[in-house]
C-alpha cells in the first residue's frame, strides 16, 4: 500500500495514473479527508492503511503562478517548509520510507555551464538573502531533511507534459501574454514520476535525486519548436527584462 499526499495536483495526479497504470494498492489523502498538517492523525493513516511507503507530492505552488507566493507567504511557508518536516515525523514514528518532491528552484545560475549536482549546496535560499519566497521555502523544506534516514528527495524543474494545465510549462507559454527569455533545465512530468517510482520499486539509496532533462534549453528555444509543431502562425512578445516580468507576476 502507498499513500500518496497532494493526489489532486498536477504532479500528484501523474503519480495516480503511474500507480493505476501499475495496478499498485494505493491511497490518495487529501486534507479534507484527514489533516495531515497533524503529525499524530497522519501516523493514524499510515498505520492504518498498513502503508509500507509515502509519497510526499503536496505544497503550496500559488495561483496563477509560483510569483503569486509573494502575496501569500504563511500557506507557502506551511505547506514547502512546515509540511516536510511534519512527513518527517511521521514517517520516522510510522517506520516507513518516503518520497518527497522538491524543487531546482532552489538554485540559479550555472556554474562553468555545467549545472548543478546533488552535491553543490542550494544558492537560491534565504541564507543567501537573494531568492523568491517560494524558492526560499522549499529550500528550508529540504533543510528540514536533512539527515533524515529513508527518505528520498526528489528535485522537479519546471514540469511539461502533453496535458493542457496552468501548471504545464507548454500551456503557460502558450496562454500567457509576454514570456520572460531565460535558461532553464525542464523536467517532462511522466517521466518525473516514473523515476521518483523507481527509486522506491528498485530500492535504490535513499538521497537527493535532480530528476530533469538532460541540459538546458531557453524560452526562446521552446517557443520556436511551438511554432515550428503547433502554432505556426502564433506570435509571441517577451518582457523587456526581468525586472519588468517581476513588476506584473504575482497580478
Amino acid at each position: 500500500m502507498i499513500i500518496l499526499l497532494g493526489g489532486t495536483g498536477y504532479v500528484g495526479s501523474a503519480f495516480v495514473r503511474l500507480l493505476l497504470a501499475g495496478g499498485v494498492p494505493h491511497r490518495v489523502v487529501s486534507r479534507s479527508e484527514v489533516d495531515y498538517y497533524n503529525r499524530d492523525k497522519l501516523v493514524s493513516v499510515i498505520c492504518e492503511s498498513k502503508a509500507e511507503f509515502l509519497i510526499n507530492a503536496a505544497g503550496y505552488t500559488g495561483k496563477p503562478n509560483v510569483d503569486a507566493c509573494e502575496l501569500n507567504k504563511p500557506d507557502c511557508l506551511l505547506g514547502n517548509s512546515v509540511l516536510p518536516g511534519i512527513v518527517r515525523a511521521a514517517c520516522d514514528l510510522a517506520d516507513i520510507p518516503w518520497g518527497h518532491v522538491s524543487s531546482g528552484c532552489i538554485y540559479t545560475g550555472s556554474p562553468g555551464g555545467a549545472g548543478f549536482t546533488e552535491e553543490d549546496p542550494p544558492n537560491f535560499t534565504f541564507r543567501r538573502d537573494n531568492c523568491s519566497f517560494y524558492s526560499g521555502c522549499k529550500a528550508i523544506g529540504e533543510e528540514c531533511l536533512e539527515d533524515a534516514e529513508g527518505v528520498y528527495i526528489w528535485r522537479l524543474r519546471i514540469p511539461f507534459n502533453d496535458e493542457d494545465s496552468p501548471r504545464n510549462y507548454i500551456s503557460k507559454l502558450l496562454r500567457y501574454e509576454r514570456l520572460l527569455e531565460a535558461r532553464n533545465s525542464l523536467s517532462h512530468l511522466d517521466e518525473f514520476v516514473s523515476a521518483c517510482w523507481q527509486c522506491w520499486q528498485r530500492r535504490v539509496s535513499a538521497g537527493i535525486y535532480n530528476v530533469t532533462n538532460t541540459g538546458s534549453i531557453t524560452t526562446h528555444e521552446v517557443v520556436e519548436m511551438l511554432q515550428k509543431f503547433l502554432v505556426p502562425d502564433r506570435q509571441f512578445d517577451f518582457f523587456k527584462s526581468e525586472d519588468e516580468f517581476m513588476s506584473v507576476a504575482a497580478t
